[in-house]
């Protein structure tokens, strides 16, 4: 008998509480629902912060190039004009060592017609450099006429200047 009341018992308790199923299912489906719709809205969200930042980066990448373009164009530029300057800069110097050249030619020539004692009196004048610049072209032979026309003391400093040689600056 114990048994049995016992059973009855338990038998009520599970029975005492009915459980509408449907209602519980519904109200489950209602928060999936709700769960749904805010991860619907944060993944679209997400989307769009996406498309935005792939735009941004878009237009930030083709200003880079545009710029790296630029920069190229620049260069080329500068390159160019470099090139011609290094040009430029090779026909000056070649100019310029015909100049002188030519400076050069002419002042010897001049000096080498002259007689001995005005070349000696014109360069006794002239700095020591400048003199020693002059008789530097000039044939040996003349050189020791118009040094023997000269002060002593003048000529030997033009002597020591000619023993350590061009340039004469």
């Amino acid at each position: 008998m114990r048994i049995l009341v016992i059973f009855f018992m338990l038998f009520s308790v599970l029975f005492a509480e009915t459980v509408d199923c449907t209602q519980v299912f519904e109200v489950r489906k209602s928060e999936l629902l709700k769960e749904i719709e805010k991860i619907d809205e944060a993944r679209q969200s997400f989307e769009a912060l996406q498309a935005a930042t792939n735009a941004l980066f878009d237009k930030q990448q083709a200003k880079i190039d545009s710029q790296r373009n630029d920069l190229n164009a620049k260069m080329k530029k500068i390159a160019s004009k470099e090139e011609g300057i290094k040009k430029m800069l090779e026909e000056n110097k070649k100019l310029l060592e015909a100049i002188n050249g030519a400076k050069k030619d002419k002042i010897s020539e001049t000096y080498s017609k002259m007689k001995d004692s005005a070349a000696a009196g014109i360069l006794s004048e002239l700095s020591t450099t400048e003199a020693a610049a002059v008789l530097f072209t000039l044939q040996a032979k003349k050189v020791s006429k118009i040094m023997a026309k000269m002060d002593p003391k003048k000529a030997s400093k033009i002597t020591q200047r000619l023993v350590l040689g061009p340039p004469f600056k």
